[in-house]
């Protein structure tokens, strides 16, 4: 047994703790730690598949900028255990059935699909390497790239004027 079973285990376990410990813990600045790990061990299972841009990505974007996000929104939030409403014994049942309604439904299909005849290429290739995506990128569709950093920057210029005071 070599090192990438291992580091696939030891990630996968690590993913699926932290999972479940965001949607135990009752400290929501926990969960969003708990939810940055998980994109960490996510991270990890994108180099053990040879794509380092979307390992790269997933930690800069969302395990940075949006959880950080996420953490300032919940301290400005300012949460208090006694100003939180009651929860309702129906919104509860609500919950728990279309919990099990999603879990029937991914169960089913995951019963359809034929992943036993799909096999991740590990160490081999050159798909998800960045040289690569970049020479696609701005050899193949430099214009609708360049297309969109006009409209996202024309978007941060409309976003200056609206929040502009007058």
């Amino acid at each position: 047994m070599g090192v990438t079973p291992v580091l696939f285990w030891v990630l996968s376990v690590m993913a699926l703790f932290s999972a479940l410990m965001v949607i135990t813990s009752k400290n929501p600045m926990h969960s969003v730690i708990w939810l940055i790990i998980v994109f960490f061990a996510i991270s990890g299972h994108y180099l053990l598949l040879n794509a380092q841009f979307l390992a790269i990505v997933n930690i800069i974007v969302y395990a940075g900028a949006i959880m950080v996000l996420f953490l300032y929104v919940l301290m400005l939030m300012d949460l208090k255990k006694e100003i939180e409403p009651p929860k309702n014994r129906w919104l509860k049942l609500a919950g728990a059935v279309a919990g099990g309604s999603l879990l029937l439904v991914l169960i089913a299909a995951l019963k359809k699909a034929d992943i036993a005849n799909q096999i991740a290429e590990t160490r081999t290739g050159d798909i998800g390497l960045i040289e690569n995506l970049g020479k696609v990128l701005f050899n193949d569709y430099v214009v609708p790239f360049e297309i969109s950093s006009i409209l996202f920057l024309s978007a941060m210029v409309g976003a200056v004027v609206i929040g502009k005071k007058e």
